[in-house]
């Protein structure tokens, strides 16, 4: 019962996580008026957030890699709750960056260790449920997290969801350090890969990269696509939005599932489906059903596999699963930069139906990506069964 509880303020971590992240973004004409600053400067809040998270993901991992997973997890959570408050009541706009920095910094180290000390609290036949709980929680962000603070925010002025979002990731932080068990760093069969691949780890890393940055590019200029070339209509974009966020928890859901047993060809299956389903969205451009269908259901496939992600690097980390995890996360956040970066681009030259076309080109090539991974093996003994999540090697 107590590695459920844990599991719980974990998962709710990863909530919080991604509604802070994101939060400015359903609030920028408020902050801005606010603050007295340009609304592109609110929205550098999150681009300089994610690029904080790219860079420093990696260093903070290796300087914190001995440090037991309670004290770690529970001084990440507390920075992040005091970044923040700091935000909540920021009297200028150097206090709020500040603050989001300080949260950015924190959510760096967060993703890295969260998975890896998640698994530990079970045994292996029920770390990918347990892991895919974790995602979802996170995947729960846009459908409830960043609405409920965008009304809020709008309703009671925008520093009351900051607040809240301080109060409750206070909570959570002392819920974390109350109960979960201690555990030295490098104890537990989770801290390192079970069957390690060199090879096969970084094939993974670079499909991220290419998948995230494929789906991204698509994702960037969803609304346009959605209104101007798919005709849909523009009080429809939020509910086709709720779909593809409830699609999101399913995806999370059915790989937590499979990748206990068939974690290679889920993920195979996932980058297959995203290609195939992005191809559509071009081809058929013009039917409003099928934008709605495939934008519903590329938001099942991207969290997929972040799901899959985060259990094979249980199995395939050439060392700590911490630095693994680090390596992958940074990955995910470079892929979601190109493909803003990319998008917003196409986006400003009028090019939203081609954005789909070559988002589908650019996830093809993660599917050769991926199908090539098991010729890249650097283990040179048989695949043998997980210790800490029974992963097969295909």
């Amino acid at each position: 019962m107590r590695a459920w509880f844990t599991l719980a303020a974990l998962s709710m971590s990863t909530f919080l996580y991604v509604t802070v992240e994101t939060l400015p973004i359903g609030l920028l004409p408020q902050m801005a008026a606010g603050l007295g600053v340009h609304t592109s400067a609110v929205g550098l809040l999150v681009t300089a957030y994610g690029l904080i998270v790219v860079v420093t993901t990696i260093p903070l991992t290796r300087f914190t890699r001995h440090w037991p997973r309670r004290r770690l997890l529970g001084t990440v959570l507390l920075v992040a709750t005091a970044g923040t408050a700091a935000s909540a009541v920021a009297p200028n706009y150097a206090t709020l960056l500040a603050g989001r920095i300080s949260v950015a910094l924190s959510q760096a180290l967060f993703w890295a260790v969260v998975t890896p000390a998640a698994a530990a609290l079970f045994r292996p036949g029920v770390r990918g449920r347990a892991v895919s709980l974790l995602y979802a929680a996170g995947s729960t962000a846009p459908l409830l997290g960043v609405p409920a603070g965008t009304w809020l925010g709008q309703h009671a002025g925008w520093r009351v969801p900051f607040l809240a979002l301080a109060v409750l990731s206070l909570t959570v932080s002392a819920t974390v350090l109350a109960v979960m068990p201690a555990l030295p760093a490098g104890r537990s069969d989770t801290d390192r890969g079970s069957a390690p691949d060199a090879g096969r780890y970084r094939s993974v890393v670079a499909t991220t990269i290419i998948t995230v940055t494929g789906a991204l590019m698509a994702f960037t200029v969803v609304a346009p696509f959605l209104t101007d070339v798919s005709g849909v209509g523009e009080d429809a974009v939020s509910a086709v939005l709720l779909a593809r966020g409830v699609a999101g928890l399913a995806g999370a859901a059915i790989a937590g599932f499979l990748v206990t047993r068939y974690a290679w060809p889920t993920m195979v299956a996932l980058i297959g489906g995203q290609a195939l389903l992005l191809a559509a969205q071009y081809i058929w451009a013009g039917s409003p059903a099928v934008a709605v269908t495939t934008t519903a259901l590329a938001g099942l496939t991207l969290s997929g596999l972040t799901t899959v992600l985060g259990a094979r690097i249980l199995e395939i980390a050439p060392g700590g699963t911490d630095t693994a995890s680090a390596g992958t996360s940074t990955a995910f956040n470079v892929g979601i930069t190109a493909g803003s970066l990319i998008g917003s681009h196409l986006l400003a030259h009028a090019h939203v139906r081609e954005t789909a076309l070559l988002a589908a080109l650019v996830t093809a090539v993660a599917l050769a990506s991926v199908l090539a991974e098991p010729r890249l093996t650097t283990r040179r003994a048989p695949g043998t069964r997980s210790a800490a999540i029974a992963l097969p090697v295909p």
